[in-house]
């Protein structure tokens, strides 16, 4: 299969070469030629636009820093829409925003082409061994058709949904572990001006429930299924826990910003007469704040955790 690949990045270099390891025919484009000297070396052919990438390929893969460099890659006078051919089929690799894929997808579809949001999750260590998750938004025969070769460079391709879905649950995921690490430096500042040696504080909270735990699994239990009662952990004791941690960072004189908003909730959660509530009951809030609710088939919810079992 000839296949094309634009941004060859850190990451980008990365899924080329495996790609190319897996026997396919690269045609390749970089802003900087010589990011390609390592696939060029490897038997790759060169093109000078994304244009020509696509005149060549029957698939091209674009893995670029975002949006802005997304834009003229593929609507440029000499982007990928000027030169794709009729069934081809474009994966963006980018983490991008959801209205350029789809306006992508519709341009390209103008063409009898397709087009999918495929964001990455895995670092460039993941990019380099294959252990990418691969989110992939658009055509399902079409994502059939090329799973295998999204299998030649990460172990999770997994298909999402329609155009834009993909782009969804990326930045749902990045967000996520963004806030967390930001709540996560609040709370260890406050543990080391409390006295405790940073690396011992890490080692110990490790082994407690949170640290046991994937970060997301938690969600299954109350959230998704929409029920709190009865309680794994009490709203009322979760609050009192919460009213420590603020006070000890208040008594040391520590930013407690997003401890502080946790609390907020908690306080409004408990004036609803939610304390006999499990302690995740005061998520139902940001859900009304959103004007959207969450209810999934708790069977359904266990299906999802059991099918990773031992992975």
């Amino acid at each position: 299969m000839k296949v094309g690949f634009i941004g060859l990045g850190t990451m980008g270099a990365f899924m080329a070469a495996n790609i190319q390891k897996a026997g396919h025919d690269l045609v390749i484009h970089d802003i900087r030629r010589e990011a390609g000297a390592n696939r060029l070396s490897a038997g790759a052919v060169w093109a000078d636009t994304p244009k020509a990438v696509a005149e060549q390929c029957e698939v091209i893969f674009t893995s670029l820093p975002g949006p802005k460099e997304v834009e003229p890659v593929v609507f440029g006078p000499d982007g990928i829409l000027a030169g794709v051919q009729k069934g081809a089929a474009l994966f963006d690799l980018s983490t991008n925003s959801q209205a350029l894929v789809r306006r992508v997808a519709d341009a390209l579809a103008e063409k009898g082409a397709y087009a999918f949001d495929a964001p990455v999750s895995g670092g460039p260590k993941g990019a380099e061994t294959g252990k990418l998750a691969i989110w992939v938004g658009g055509d399902r025969a079409v994502y059939d058709k090329y799973k295998p070769l999204l299998d030649s460079f990460g172990d999770q391709a997994a298909y999402i949904g329609p155009i834009g879905t993909a782009t969804v649950a990326k930045l749902v995921h990045n967000m996520a572990g963004y806030a967390i690490q930001t709540v996560m430096a609040e709370v260890f500042s406050m543990g080391v001006k409390a006295g405790m040696d940073p690396l011992e504080l890490w080692r110990v909270v490790r082994q407690g429930a949170l640290g046991r735990r994937r970060t997301f699994d938690r969600l299954g239990e109350q959230f998704l299924i929409n029920h709190y009662d009865p309680p794994s952990f009490t709203l009322k004791l979760a609050q009192k826990d919460i009213s420590l941690a603020v006070n000890m960072g208040r008594e040391l004189g520590v930013p407690m910003r997003l401890c502080n908003l946790t609390l907020e909730d908690v306080n409004e959660a408990l004036n609803r007469g939610w304390e006999n509530l499990d302690s995740r009951s005061p998520m139902k809030l940001q859900l009304e704040r959103a004007g959207v609710s969450i209810a999934c088939d708790p069977a359904a919810v266990r299906a999802v955790l059991d099918s990773d079992k031992g992975g």
